[in-house]
């Protein structure tokens, strides 16, 4: 949503946010009493409610004041706590994490959980701190779409493109948001943005096309993980439609996430309701749509809704039951959520006055340990990486994003943040010279480079698409939601990218031209085609943006102080000739890993190390493997190098006898180990036999087949060490 809905909605809401107490509540109470069933205390809150109150209710404050009862309230969550909207004072720090490719990246999900708790917790502190005061206990996220096309503007807020690993990091997520307690939530994660979000040209009235066997099999997947084994239970529908059907009025709201997945918070998008009147033209006026996407199961208006509610009741056209039906399942977060119980039997009742958490060595530790993990080691020709600094006198840092830490839309603000020219000095210590040069001009970097015994070039893209973002949302005339990035490379929400070429690798050749020991340190929220950086640079950096420790992160690992374990999360092609038209959302033309035509640049799970690993031992607990079973895989794996270093294992699967058309190979399990040099370690994967079934659309069911299934293990989806076969009865 753009940033003008959020605050137009907060700024709207605020008077009904306000919980103060109008008349003393007794413990006689049934929805306060917490010993009771949830749907019966749910049935006498609403007992209790006016028509107005509840209409009130339906958007995204959900407080009742006359009965005390406190709203759970919103922000953007994807990769740090985000304070949007009418606020009286100066903005709230929050601890920030890399964006969602980079948390993928780490290929950790222990560690993304550990990130989600810690906005959790920050959102409780900031909701129940008397300082504060903000409501903000039901985070928006993690985005749980999957980067089918570079191309795509918000490939910056998901964390990959396959579908069993953004489905594993939403899981992850979703508990670190909701915390480990059996009864209470720490905080609630709302999902986004379902369905097939994968395009912003053209998104208010676009439609993604695709058959039942992709919506099962793909689309879909991420959610269903993080509703059925995270345990989720909010989610946003897409701006786009679904073969025609726009998803805020979309029968699967209620057919599948309800009914079937257990969905309690179904949220439009900021002013997608009116979008259904103009461009989509699907009903003629405001009520109309409201009525629609009431009777759709939307719960969580992000829209213009209450008038036309009102006036929808008042003509018959809408019921007050129909709408106690759709609150009843938002007062089920409010009780999770424990606002309905004493604060002496809620355990995160006591996150509150204390100090700022954000400041704390605890978050502090974690957030360094997120940008570590997520550094990806693209080349190191002739081991130019570690840098060895006994041998160094001089060191060139050069380039646009060298002295900067870039924020992205959904990004908030950092207690602090150190920029790759900060950290790198810091590093590199008092006896090596550091000589920084923001760009080419006046030949500044070219004279930096001569001067020095190593060349550091940070390039990437701006995140933000210009300098001016929050008030570059105007309609165009090719379908953009935005303006035009300055930079055709660059995208973001509202706006796809034009090409996937870095610009600022004529920087780069320049550099490299003058001092051959360069290193290039790619910052971006995007797959690039450096195809000539690859021929020719001899050591090539990745990592995402909007990490506070970004420049901690890449000193550490460019020093030899931390050894780079991030694997890559998408595919990145040569070129867009690679790839299938961009609205084409049959992936099986070409678009992942799974289906992708040609070499790319950079596979899906690649990534480099400093040290060397050995797969040997490959071994399943049985050749067989039944219909309603599991298999355990093992395989042992040795740091055959100087250095202790992690290894990401990942199982991929591929059908060997299957009637219906199957990808070429697909994730179905990983494990990030840590080795010492010299060191076997043996990591055990399972896979179970529900996971190779494919969506049957004559039967609609998921149906296993009886067929050898081979199971390969290595370190990228291109790079398989060893592999067996599996029987499946």
């Amino acid at each position: 949503m753009t940033r003008q809905v959020f605050a137009k909605i907060f700024a709207t809401s605020l008077c009904l946010g306000a919980v103060v107490s109008a008349f003393s509540q007794t413990p006689a109470e049934p929805f306060r009493n917490p010993d009771l069933p949830m749907e019966q205390r749910i049935t006498d809150l609403l007992s209790h409610m006016t028509l107005d109150e509840k209409i009130a209710c339906l958007g995204t404050k959900t407080a009742v004041p006359r009965l005390g009862v406190k709203s759970f309230g919103s922000s953007e969550g994807i990769h740090g706590v985000v304070q949007r909207g009418a606020y009286d004072g100066p903005p709230i720090e929050t601890t920030q994490f890399p964006q969602p490719p980079g948390l993928g990246e780490t290929w950790d999900p222990e560690l993304v959980k550990q990130a989600a708790g810690v906005e959790g917790y920050e959102a409780r502190y900031i909701t129940q701190t008397a300082k504060y005061n903000r409501q903000i206990l039901m985070l928006w996220g993690p985005q749980s779409d999957l980067a089918r096309d570079p191309r795509w503007g918000r490939t910056e807020e998901v964390y990959g493109e396959d579908p069993f690993f953004n489905g594993t990091m939403a899981t992850a997520f979703i508990h670190g948001l909701q915390g480990d307690d059996p009864k209470y939530w720490l905080s609630a994660a709302l999902l986004k943005h379902f369905l097939a979000n994968s395009n912003e040209d053209f998104r208010t009235s676009s439609s993604s096309d695709f058959d039942q066997r992709l919506f099962w099999e793909y689309y879909s997947v991420p959610f269903r993980m993080g509703f059925q084994d995270g345990g989720a239970k909010a989610v946003m529908a897409s701006y786009n439609a679904w073969n025609g059907t726009p998803m805020v009025v979309n029968p699967i709201l209620r057919s599948i996430l309800q009914k079937q997945w257990g969905v309690d918070v179904l949220s439009s998008d900021g002013g997608a309701v009116k979008l259904l009147v103009d461009p989509r033209h699907a009903f003629p006026d405001q009520k109309s749509a409201v009525v629609a996407s009431l009777k759709a199961g939307i719960n969580q208006f992000l829209d213009t809704y209450q008038d036309e509610t009102r006036a929808a009741v008042k003509e018959g056209l809408i019921s007050e039951a129909e709408i106690d039906d759709l609150l009843r399942p938002k007062f089920r977060v409010t009780i999770r959520l424990g606002l309905l119980d004493p604060d002496d039997i809620v355990p995160y009742s006591k996150i509150k006055d204390s100090p700022e958490p954000w400041n704390t060595e605890k978050h502090k530790a974690i957030s360094e340990k997120v940008a570590l993990e997520s550094v990806v080691l693209l080349k190191n020709e002739k081991a130019l990486l570690p840098l060895k600094r006994e041998s160094l006198k001089s060191i060139a840092v050069i380039g646009p994003l060298a002295d900067s830490v870039h924020w992205d839309w959904y990004g908030g603000f950092p207690p602090y943040a150190v920029t790759p020219l900060q950290g790198i000095t810091h590093q590199a210590g008092y006896g090596i010279k550091i000589n920084y040069a923001a760009s080419e001009l006046h030949q500044t970097a070219i004279d930096a480079a001569k001067a020095s015994d190593v060349a550091i070039v940070v390039v990437g893209n701006d995140p933000t698409c210009g300098p001016d973002m929050a008030k570059d949302w105007h309609d165009t005339i090719d379908g953009g939601g935005t303006l035009a990035c300055t930079v055709a490379s660059d995208g973001r929400e509202g706006r796809d990218r034009e090409s996937i070429t870095l610009e600022q690798e004529q920087l780069v050749k320049q550099v490299y031209a003058v001092n051959p020991k360069t290193i290039v340190v790619l910052v971006s929220s995007f797959p690039y085609a450096i195809n000539w950086s690859q021929a020719h640079v001899p050591a090539i950096l990745h990592i995402t943006h909007a990490s506070q420790d970004e420049g901690t992160a890449i000193a550490k690992v460019l020093f030899g102080d931390y050894n780079p374990g991030g694997h890559l999360t998408a595919t990145w092609p040569k070129s867009l000739d690679q790839l299938p038209p961009k609205m084409d959302y049959n992936i099986r033309h070409g678009d992942t890993y799974m289906y992708f035509k040609g070499e790319p640049l950079y596979p899906f799970g690649f990534g480099l190390s400093y040290t060397t690993f050995k797969y040997s031992n490959l071994k399943l607990n049985s050749p067989q493997l039944a219909k309603d079973g599991s298999v355990t895989v093992s395989v042992d794996v040795t740091n055959t190098g100087d250095h202790a270093g992690d290894e990401v294992v990942q199982m991929y699967v591929k059908h060997m006898a299957s009637k219906v058309e199957r990808p070429s190979r697909e994730l179905k399990a990983f494990q990030r180990v840590a080795v010492e040099p010299g060191q076997t370690r043996t990591v055990q994967l399972s896979v179970k036999a529900s996971s190779l079934a494919y969506w049957d659309e004559k039967d609609s069911a998921f149906k296993i087949e009886s067929e050898p299934v081979s199971v390969m293990l290595g370190s990228a989806s291109n790079d398989v060490k060893l592999s067996t076969t599996l029987q499946v009865r």
